[in-house]
């Protein structure tokens, strides 16, 4: 029973830390485009000049 007294406040702490970097990501605009990758992969490059 005592190693309930490390592993709350433990899980509290991630959890903590884990929504904090939710919102720092949310702020950044980490999650503005989230089609843009999907659609630059299917997107033919033949402007670029081949070496």
């Amino acid at each position: 029973m005592n190693i309930l007294l490390y592993l709350i406040p433990i899980a509290l702490t991630l959890g903590l830390a884990g929504l904090v970097a939710f919102f720092w990501a949310m702020r950044n605009g980490q999650f503005e485009d989230l089609d843009g990758a999907a659609h630059r992969v299917l997107r033919d490059d033949e402007d670029e000049d081949v070496a």
